[in-house]
């Protein structure tokens, strides 16, 4: 699939094939996440691949709109290691990348699915603690691994609806000069 054809047509799919995806094809996704940029190229993210029916059923307990994920192939959850990120916590200045470079993997995981021809379907983790701490207490995570998505993958049993459009060139700003004021 052509890179401009994917960023346009993928869209989230919640209804999938009873058809289990090869883990070679998942490495392959996953990989294509793992070149994504991170700050100060830390690549601080874990992928927990999940194919347990019995846990993607559970999930919706968890974060209740995932309760489609237990028709998926597997479950990836995407993870960040608190103290790979690049971060600061000082008394006068605390933050961290964490949740951007995951956001930025994650959405790298989402095309590379559609390049596939496997639909996927973003589920937030982070930053509603309640969930990151249930999915960090059900998984015995470590207190350094954030879980931050909940990525369903699965071969598409349904086609979404595409947007009319959603170019708005209004939009957009063009700033020429910016003034010192």
């Amino acid at each position: 699939m052509e890179l401009m054809q994917g960023l346009l047509t993928r869209r989230s799919v919640r209804r999938y094939q009873n058809k289990p995806i090869p883990k070679p094809v998942i490495e392959e996704i996953i990989k294509a996440a793992q070149y994504s940029p991170t700050a100060h190229n830390r690549q601080p993210w874990e992928f927990l691949v999940i194919e347990d029916k019995e846990f993607m059923a559970e999930l919706r307990h968890i974060q209740r709109w995932t309760s489609f994920a237990k028709d998926a192939a597997c479950v990836v959850i995407v993870c960040g290691d608190v103290e790979k990120s690049f971060s600061r916590f000082k008394e006068d200045e605390t933050w961290s990348f964490i949740d951007v470079d995951c956001a930025i993997a994650t959405q790298s995981l989402l095309l590379a699915a559609w390049a596939k021809g496997i639909g996927s379907c973003y589920c937030g983790a982070a930053p509603m603690q309640r969930v990151v701490d249930a999915l960090r207490t059900r998984l015995n995570l470590p207190k350094n691994i954030r879980p931050f998505a909940i990525v369903p993958l699965g071969y598409p049993d349904e086609t979404p609806k595409q947007p009319d459009d959603r170019y708005k060139p209004e939009r957009i700003h063009w700033i020429e000069k910016v003034g010192k004021d």
